[in-house]
């Protein structure tokens, strides 16, 4: 699309703004749940369509339309309870009360790697809130945008609504841009780097629009002495290698107590070993290609790098010899926790595997870096465990234990702190985000 194709659809999605928003909230949940029915129907072709577009294994493009149809369940429920208090007035015979309104039209743009989850945990809860949507989907998993905005539109002209209730522009930076700068845009949802991210924010806090913003990410996970190794090994391979190590969740940095270094590497590597890679829709597939050949390069890069700055690559780190975008799931180790390239996020699966001594000072260098998505830790001390949640514990948005940092659930608000932005999207109370309090 180009910006007239931008600027009609605008209008026709303000337009479509007035009817929706007249539609009392448990009537939307009924379209939502509708919504997510339509899905349920097309989930493996739409699955598929995913794998194909982006690169990820089948199983996987499946499970990320799941996760729209999981929202719009929880959406459904949230449309019969979202509201604000009734609270004491301090003058006799007044009301004192917060009512929640629509923003309006919420944009949405989102990230090649999950070209169907992060527009539906916007969407649906958006929709319930009473705000037409207008999405830019990545320019390079185009079809998937369009594939999910015609299953949308039918359901919304099934029941007589104006599809441009949930409207699309496919395009590029110029049409994302006009989102950022547009004040008919009551709310921008951006997924993305980091570097982009700035320049969004940036461009919506000029015109004092509101925004949500969700960006670059580096994640950690910590192996302390009393670990149980069998929940490690494969935690730790199915975090860093997942997606071919393009998930925001992804692992990028592993933590192993000095004690037990040398005993997890090589169980690592030796699990390495055995995934099995090859097309993403075979479904004995476990790791397909990158997505973009530009990627590759940045692969190639980041362990070139990684042996510059003292590094030692104990598995992968090649090109695959076969035709796609292939590259072996690495392991990086030997580097100090501060070192450069540790602190930079590739989008690729490199684990970087540290040693340390002590909680304190693992606890510091997870919380050194500027990204604060999601982290891990692995240990049985119950004290440990609550001084990681604690004030001087993780200072990232998600914060797990004993368990991945790969992976979310829809009914907790996802997002990350400082440059991961500071938004949250999906669960919990996110739902305000979407909506203005009037008291």
């Amino acid at each position: 699309g180009n910006l007239e194709d931008y600027e009609e659809t605008v209008k026709k999605a303000k337009e479509a703004w007035k009817v929706w928003a007249d539609i009392p909230a448990p009537k939307r949940g009924e379209i939502v749940r509708q919504i997510g029915d339509a899905l349920r129907q097309k989930i493996k072709v739409l699955g598929s369509l995913v794998s194909l577009e982006m690169g990820k294994i089948f199983v996987e493009g499946v499970g990320e339309v799941q996760e729209y149809v999981d929202v719009c369940d929880y959406a459904v429920g949230l449309s019969r309870m979202i509201g604000g208090p009734i609270l004491p007035s301090e003058r006799p015979g007044h009301a004192l009360i917060e009512q929640w309104n629509p923003v309006g039209l919420v944009g949405v743009i989102t990230a090649f790697n999950f070209p169907v989850a992060v527009y539906g945990w916007n969407s649906a809860i958006a929709m319930i809130c009473g705000n037409a949507c207008l999405w830019k989907g990545a320019p390079t998993t185009s079809l998937v945008s369009v594939a999910v905005t015609k299953i949308i539109a039918k359901v919304l002209e099934d029941n007589k609504l104006p599809g441009a209730i949930c409207s699309l522009v496919c395009g590029g930076a110029d049409i994302g841009t006009a989102m950022a700068r547009d004040e008919r845009m009551d709310l921008l949802s951006f997924t993305g780097s980091t570097k982009v991210g700035k320049q969004v924010a940036l461009m919506v806090q000029e015109r004092f629009g509101e925004y949500v913003v969700t960006c670059s990410c580096f994640n950690f996970f910590k192996v302390f002495e009393d670990a149980d190794l069998n929940l490690v090994i494969p935690s730790a391979l199915f975090a860093a290698v997942g997606t071919a190590g393009q998930r925001c969740t992804t692992a990028r940095r592993l933590f192993l107590h000095e004690s037990i270094h040398d005993e997890v590497v090589p169980k690592l590597a030796k699990a390495y070993a055995q995934v099995r890679i090859g097309d993403p829709w075979d479904s004995d597939t476990l790791y397909g290609p990158l997505h973009t050949k530009e990627a590759v390069k940045m692969f190639l890069d980041a362990v070139e790098q990684a042996k510059q700055q003292g590094g030692s690559v104990v598995c992968g780190g090649k090109v695959i010899n076969r035709p796609g975008n292939y590259v072996e799931p690495t392991i990086v180790t030997g580097l100090p926790h501060n070192a450069p390239i540790v602190h930079t996020e590739t989008f690729a699966p490199i684990l970087y595997v540290l040693k340390f001594k002590e909680e304190e000072e693992v606890f510091a260098w997870n919380n050194e870096v500027k990204q604060g998505l999601s982290s891990s830790i692995f240990t049985k001390d119950l004290g440990r465990i609550f001084r990681w949640l604690g004030p001087k514990g993780s200072d990232c948005g998600i914060v797990n234990v004993n368990i991945p940092t790969s992976g979310a659930e829809i009914g907790g608000a996802f997002g990350g702190e400082k440059h991961t932005g500071g938004g949250r999207e999906s669960g919990s109370d996110s739902w305000k985000l979407y909506m203005r309090r009037s008291t």
